[in-house]
């Protein structure tokens, strides 16, 4: 039962590397070249805070049991997350002031719970799972993570969402004193995802609140944020304060600031290209031996990120180039 409150596919062994180095806090070298859409790309440090609470009770699984993640360090150090700053490096360097706890939620819409709920009614009901899913990012890099988390469906059926809502939206915390960035309009304010019932209910969908067993660093979204492995890493919207049950499909912010750039479904397609660079190949950081992303090794992108035996039937008959 829900209690409101008043308060607020896998990688070859060759592409990746041990999870035994993510807590070595190590400097990486930094590289003056841009790759996709960062005109640089600066070095992997370590990250600004100390090291997050391990949690509890965390059930392993089958998903990505063959993968190796990259390092912790590249993984909580490069990384979008534009209320931050814009560089990769900026989150982990400026994303202290996020207070990630206490939490509040706000659900609303098409569904017979609704209301502000805390963070621990939305999540502590439910049986963590470690995930291990490799994660594309538009710009041509792509990394492989252990998230921590529950599946959204079982979250979206507590909620109990009527036959009304075809969508369901998130929408990102809005601070300017927490998010220094926001006061600046790089992107419309808040952030908002959105995903089509049916791909919020895929089991591979989840609500992420850790990395590598411990809770979720702000910089990577603290304290919950999506994770949809077959789409591009934008869609993860994180720092989650609004889910709303709609019957129209919901704006995406990448999608409304460039729409020729970015629709709603973002999807991995090697075949549908950036209008400013291919996406047919991309760059596995490991986080090893102190090189940048730019030296990271090419490999072939795979048509939903390598999901597509899980995931394709959720678009049969639909113009995938159209609806990209």
């Amino acid at each position: 039962m829900l209690i409101k409150t008043k308060n607020i596919s896998d990688a070859k062994s060759s592409e990746i590397v041990q999870q035994d180095f993510y807590y070595n806090r190590r400097k990486f070298l930094t590289s003056a070249a841009g790759l996709g859409c960062a005109a640089l790309l600066p070095a992997l440090g370590s990250p600004a805070f100390g090291a997050q609470k391990p949690l509890k009770n965390v059930q392993k699984t089958a998903w990505g049991d063959k993968l190796q993640p990259t390092t912790f360090d590249a993984v909580t150090t490069y990384n979008n997350f534009y209320e931050f700053g814009t560089l990769k490096s900026d989150p982990s360097k400026n994303a202290h002031t996020l207070k990630p706890h206490p939490w509040t939620i706000e659900v609303s819409g098409h569904a017979d719970k609704t209301g502000k709920f805390s963070y621990g009614d939305i999540i502590k009901p439910h049986q963590l799972e470690e995930r291990i899913y490799r994660m594309r990012c538009v710009e041509g890099w792509s990394m492989v993570i252990p998230w921590v988390g529950v599946p959204l469906a079982k979250i979206i059926k507590r909620l109990e969402p009527t036959s009304k809502a075809k969508y369901i939206a998130f929408e990102t915390l809005l601070d300017r004193q927490q998010m220094p960035l926001q006061k600046f309009p790089i992107l419309p304010w808040p952030y908002v995802e959105g995903l089509r019932m049916d791909e919020a209910m895929h089991p591979l969908t989840i609500m992420a609140i850790g990395v590598f067993g411990s809770e979720m660093p702000n910089q990577n979204g603290a304290p919950m944020r999506l994770v949809v492995p077959w789409k591009y890493g934008f869609k993860g919207i994180k720092s989650i304060v609004k889910i709303s049950f709609v019957e129209k499909q919901p704006p995406s912010t990448w999608s409304v600031s460039t729409p020729h750039e970015y629709g709603f479904y973002s999807n991995v397609n090697p075949e549908v290209d950036h209008p400013r660079w291919s996406q047919k190949r991309e760059r596995l950081i490991t986080g090893e031996g102190g090189f940048s992303a730019l030296f990271a090794k090419k490999i072939e992108t795979k048509m939903f990120n390598g999901y597509a035996e899980e995931v394709a039937g959720l678009y049969a008959g639909m113009d995938l180039k159209k609806n990209f």
